[in-house]
This record gives C-alpha cells, structure tokens and sequence, in this order.
C-alpha cells in the first residue's frame, strides 16, 4: 500500500462553472463548516490534500463523478496536460482522433474552442483559486508559531506557483489572482509571461528559503524545498521563452540544490513508472499521486498506462497489470528512430506494428504501442483492477535524471557554476543507467545542444516535457524539424509560430477584455 496521506476531504464546494469569474474562490457550504474544516491541525491537512488531488481527480467521486468543475471532456487536469503537452509532437499519434477530439492537437491546428485547451486552462485555474481560499485561512498570522501549518502554507504556495507555471508555460499569458482579492463582480489583471516569471520566480524562491520542509522531513507526495528547485530550475531554464532573458546560471545553482540534498538515480529505469513507484524516493523529487483507493481517475496515470496499450493489437494488458487495453494512442515513428537497441529505456510494443506511419496517423497497426508505464508492482502482480478502479502509478512530475539533464543544457547554453566535465558526467550517469554499463558513454566532442535534447526525448518520454523542449530549441514550430504528420501532413510541414502557445478560451476572453489573443 502507498505510504500516502493524500485521502480527499470535500472542504471546497462544488463551483458549476469555471468559464467566467475566475476571482471567485470555492466557498465552503457555510461559515460553520469552515470553521471546522479550518479549526484544527489535521483539518487544514485534509484541506491541503484537496489542493495536490485537483491535479489528478475531476470531481469528489470515484472516476471523476460529482465534478469539481463543469468540463468539455470531463477529465482531470493530468489527462488535459498529457495530451497538450505529448499529443503534437513527434512522441505521440492518438488513435481516436474525433472521439477524443483531438484532432486539432494532434495536427497542430487548435483554435481558441478547442476543448482541451480550454479544460486544461480552467482546470489551471480551478487549482489556483482552491489554493488561494486555502491561503485565505492560512495566513501568516494564523500559522504562526505553528510548524506543521507553517509548511502547510508554503506547500499551498508552491502547488499555486505551480498551476501558474502551467499557465505561463501553455498559454504565455493569464488573469492573476490571489487570496487577498476575495469574491466580487471586479476582472482580474491580465498578466503577461514576464509578469507570471517574475511572481512563481518570488513565491518559489520564498517558500524554499522559508516554510518547505527538507526531503528528508516530510512525507511522501508532499512537496519539499527540492520540489521548489526542481520547478525554479525548468522555469530558469526555459527563462527566454518567457520573456525573461538568460538564467541559464540560475538554473545550475538549483540543480546543484537539488543534487545536494541526497538524491540518487534508481538503479532499474523502468521501476520509475510501475505501481510501486512510490517506493522510488531516491530519484522522484515530486509526483502527482495516483492511487486506487483515494484518488481514483480515468485521467492521469490511468489514462497513460491504458492508452499506451493496444486494444486491436496482440499486445497482452494482463502483462502491464490491466484488465483491458485502451489503445489511444502510439509513438510516432522518431522517436524509437532516437534508440539504439542496447537502450534500456526504449520500452516500445513492436509486434505486428509498422514503425512509421504513413498511411494514417490513426492506423493502430502503424507506430508502435508503449511499454514504460505499468500498473504491476515490484513483485510482478497487478496493483489495482483498472477497469473498475483506475491506475495505482504516480506520475513523476520532478526526478533526479531531468535534473541532471537540464543542468548540463544549461552548461552548453553558457550557464555558469558547472563546468562541461561536470554535465558530460551527469549525462553518463544518466546514460549509464539507460545501459547497464558504461557502453553508452559519450566524449566532450558528442556533448552538444543537439545530442541534450535527443537525450531528454529517450529519457522522459511521455513525461509532458516534449513540447516545451522543442519550442525551447526553436523546433515545435516552422520548418527546420518536420516529423509525420505535423502540421496534418504524413510527411509533416512548416506551421506558423502562433502555435508556440495555447489560445486563451473564447469563453474566457468574453469574461475578462483584459485578455487577448494576439495571433488567433
């Protein structure tokens, strides 16, 4: 069993809709059951755990039912994410095309109705304002004197700076709301990326000098000072697309923050993604908890390990600990092209499949099916029965290997504190543990932008890293990389560089005139 205090506690009422009034906060049934539910220590936990579920569940019931927020698709915010951030680029090629309407993701041609964009932007917000009601009460006079609810509030902060990192990363833009605002009829500021930058920048680097606990203290599924370092370090790293200019040494320093605490790569890559996963503490910096009792979804991790899984196909769900598989979707054909076959990590379903797809995107005999994630667990059983109960794997959203890897980008970029001797080690270790031996072991010489990004592509595949990477490098947009069905073409196009960010929502830009969308 995970050792996890994640159970839901409905503290937050129901909101109908989150297509307008984005300042309003989740209101408790009535003052009374705010004073209870904020009356004690282990109330405000109960509460606290609502805030990390909202990232994982859709509503108060198993599998979504008694909805959190009225929805297009109905799903958490994990399944919008996965899909935003995988389904466009050369990782992915969904298979049910209209029936998950996804055709617009897949072929790089969203507009501002799409409706996973739109679920996955107010799913954002929808943690955001349950956030700022949990700050509402846990102010700092309230915590005061108190280290458990101290963390408590540093924590809340953290899974804020979080969403609005998800904000600023998906949509470059957004209304800025905190608990200091209340509920009213007022519209919320629009921020720009670099007003979003610069307010995670401030709360993740407070929250991390001052309220997280070390990862050595604090219980799993619950963010520490590492988890705040790992998120500074993506955002540095990813600092000039976000209109902020160059934090390539800022991103190191974090890095190094994170490897100084005590962190270590676990020995068997594929245990990283399997049901007992939670057991991975040595490596898995912060997940998403995904659990079979307590946070039951058809999103999240549930949704990755039964659509990696062919349900035309040969492939056997019994031997990834399912009762069926799903087969949403496949790998477009570059990226195996990116393993070499002593790879550990190359964890691909290759029979009776083709490798490229050139007849049909949705063609499930073209591209072949995933392997990397599974719901058995340590001894080989399976951990929960997924079509009644959902998936029992968590989903890694900060580890040591990305760590490793966005410090050496960092280094290559012109980063300082490092040196290139420091990053080709760390991406030997990384390579090291991909092999089993040092035979993948690469020179200076190979060190290059170029190879980082192949590397972070073999190692956190499906990971929801894929499509930030490549806009990083200049490469989710235009000509210069074209793979399979970009751009809706088998051979793949130029797109235009619009689609380097996601439209706000139609409907939100008729709430707040604050918003605009420049080029849609």
């Amino acid at each position: 069993m995970k050792k996890i205090y994640l159970t839901i506690f409905a503290v937050c009422g129901l909101m109908a809709s989150c297509t307008d009034d984005l300042d309003q906060q989740p209101q408790t049934d009535s003052q009374t059951t705010a004073d209870v539910v904020y009356g004690s220590e282990e109330g405000y936990k109960m509460a606290l755990a609502k805030l990390y579920a909202s990232f994982v569940i859709a509503g108060q019931e198993q599998g979504g039912g008694n909805a959190d927020i009225s929805s297009n698709n109905g799903y958490d915010f994990m399944r919008g994410y996965f899909n935003l951030q995988e389904a466009p680029t050369d990782e992915m090629a969904a298979t049910w095309l209209s029936g998950d309407k996804v055709e617009g993701l897949t072929y790089m041609s969203w507009d501002a109705s799409d409706p996973w964009v739109a679920d996955t932007y107010y799913r954002a917000y929808y943690t955001i304002a349950l956030c700022n009601e949990f700050l509402g009460h846990a102010t700092a006079k309230a915590v005061s004197g108190n280290a458990n609810l101290t963390a408590f509030r540093a924590e809340a902060r953290f899974l804020r700076a979080l969403a609005y990192y998800y904000v600023l990363d998906l949509f470059g833009q957004g209304p800025y709301v905190d608990e200091t605002m209340g509920v009213g009829s007022y519209i919320p500021e629009a921020y720009t990326n670099a007003q979003l930058f610069a307010f995670i920048e401030s709360e993740l680097k407070e929250v991390a000098a001052d309220g997280l606990l070390a990862p050595s203290d604090i219980e799993y599924g619950r963010a520490s000072q590492a988890a705040a370092w790992a998120l500074l370090a993506r955002l540095y790293l990813n600092a000039e697309v976000y209109g902020a200019g160059d934090h390539y040494s800022d991103c190191i320093a974090q890095c190094k923050s994170v490897i100084g605490a005590g962190f270590s790569l676990e020995a068997d890559y594929s245990k990283l993604f399997n049901a007992d996963n939670d057991k991975r503490t040595n490596e898995i910096i912060f997940p998403f908890v995904v659990d079979a009792v307590n946070t039951v979804s058809w999103g999240a991790t549930t949704y990755i390990v039964c659509g990696e899984c062919g349900n035309s196909s040969s492939q056997d769900p019994a031997k990834y600990g399912l009762t069926s598989g799903w087969g949403m979707f496949r790998v477009r054909g570059e990226l195996p092209a990116m393993f070499d076959s002593a790879d550990k990590r190359g964890m691909f379903y290759t029979d009776g499949q083709e490798q490229w797809l050139n007849k049909a995107i949705d063609d499930q005999s073209l591209g072949y099916f995933g392997e990397k994630f599974s719901n058995l667990n340590d001894a080989g059983e399976a951990a929960s029965n997924t079509g009644a109960v959902g998936a029992d794997i968590d989903f890694p959203v900060f580890r040591l290997a990305d760590v490793y890897l966005m410090l050496a980008e960092s280094v290559l970029r012109g980063g300082t504190g490092a040196t290139r001797a420091d990053a080709l080690q760390l991406v030997n270790d990384v390579r090291q543990r991909a092999y089993g031996s040092t035979d993948g072991d690469i020179n200076d010489s190979q060190l290059t932008l170029q190879f980082i990004l192949d590397e972070r592509a073999r190692e956190l595949y499906w990971e929801c890293c894929r499509r930030t990477d490549l806009i990083r490098f200049g490469l989710f947009t235009g000509g210069t990389y074209k793979w399979q069905w970009k751009g809706g073409v088998a051979d793949g196009r130029a797109t235009e560089s619009k689609y380097n960010i996601y439209p706000i929502p139609t409907a939100e830009l008729s709430a707040n005139p604050n918003l605009k969308n420049e080029n849609y």
